[in-house]
């Protein structure tokens, strides 16, 4: 009985394997038959050149950088072009009723700083929203925003009456007297103080905004592939900065100001890089930017880019050596400026906290 018992046992699990009958019995009760399970192809893995593609455009931190400038750049130039249309249009302010060509009115710097501040902060705003990250990292952000900036508003006024009166004492700014009294003063001042903030936001939201952070999180990453260094993300942001800053001097610029101008003005830009990397954020600056333009221009009278403004409360002028005083550019383009800027140095350095600046980098 075992040998037979054991190949009937073999038999039934042979049958089962190959979906036959198992005995002569099954067969004559009719037992259904299961049909062996039909098997799904698996999908076709996707095409190589669509990751390729998709390797192009989108890195670890989403679009990458070389795209994303070009866009930036894109929006901004439509939006600063489509206010300059409006603008004009509407007639807003007119230079041609100006007595004097060189004389800024305060409609001018409001109007032309606000609506590059405006075109920056909606092409930012669009960037923030194609890149899924917050508007306030491009330089907005940062807990001790009142804070940081109305110590850079005192900085601001500080560091350049510290170059005001080196000038003055020195016999290189000469004071003609004064032009405003009374409640012109506080009227005058008021207005320029507001207007010399749009420039200041305009300025430093668009050369330090999301320019500088774009810019930062692709070369950090080009630096972390090709140098294999951990401080891949201050190389990137300092190369950044060096860039900006150039671009800063070239495009603030005035036909036929000297070489010193564009020197003080990349100068200065990395300065205001500095306290971008050591508080994260733009609002120290900002005010700094504010209040020295208010001091330079309304308070001392002086020529700022070979401009001066409207209803400015002291006239002085320039004397002696162009290298020195600055000349008709201004003081800004004095030999001066260099230790001034040195001193703001020191104050980012001694008096500022400490923040972190960014996000990680981008990879090529």
């Amino acid at each position: 009985m075992m040998p037979f018992s054991s190949s009937k046992r073999k038999f039934r699990i042979t049958g089962i394997l190959t979906n036959r009958p198992c005995c002569d019995s099954c067969l004559k009760r009719g037992s259904p038959v299961k049909e062996r399970p039909t098997l799904t192809p698996a999908e076709p893995p996707p095409p190589e050149w669509s990751s390729f593609l998709r390797g192009i455009f989108i890195g670890n931190n989403g679009l990458r950088a070389r795209w994303s400038l070009p866009i930036f750049l894109v929006l901004f130039l439509a939006l600063t072009f489509g206010f300059d249309i409006i603008n004009h249009n509407l007639h807003l302010y007119k230079e041609s009723g100006l007595s004097n060509a060189a004389e800024v009115p305060a409609a001018k710097a409001y109007i032309e700083c606000s609506a590059a501040f405006l075109a920056a902060l909606l092409a930012t705003w669009v960037m923030s929203k194609i890149e899924r990250r917050p508007i306030s990292i491009y330089g907005l952000g940062g807990k001790r925003k009142i804070r940081l900036f109305l110590t850079g508003l005192g900085c601001g006024v500080v560091c350049y009456l510290l170059l005001g009166l080196a000038l003055w004492s020195s016999g290189l700014m000469v004071l003609d007297g004064r032009l405003l009294f009374g409640g012109d003063v506080l009227r005058y001042g008021t207005i320029w103080l507001f207007g010399f903030l749009t420039c200041g936001l305009s300025y430093e939201y668009f050369f330090r905004g999301y320019l500088q952070y774009t810019l930062t999180r692709g070369l950090s990453g080009f630096c972390q592939q090709a140098l294999k260094t951990r401080h891949s993300a201050a190389l990137g942001f300092w190369i950044a900065a060096a860039i900006t800053s150039l671009l800063f001097a070239f495009l603030s610029m005035m036909p036929g100001e000297p070489p010193m101008a564009s020197v003080s003005l990349g100068l200065f830009g990395m300065v205001a890089c500095l306290s971008l990397w050591r508080t994260g954020c733009l609002w120290w600056v900002i005010g700094f930017h504010m209040a020295w333009d208010w001091t330079q221009s309304f308070l001392f009278g002086a020529a700022d880019s070979g401009e001066k403004v409207q209803h400015r409360l002291l006239a002085t002028h320039p004397a002696g050596s162009p290298i020195l005083s600055g000349g008709t550019t201004g003081p800004e383009c004095s030999i001066f400026i260099v230790p001034t800027l040195a001193l703001v140095v020191l104050i980012i350095f001694f008096a500022l906290p400490r923040s972190r600046y960014g996000e990680m980098p981008d990879r090529p």
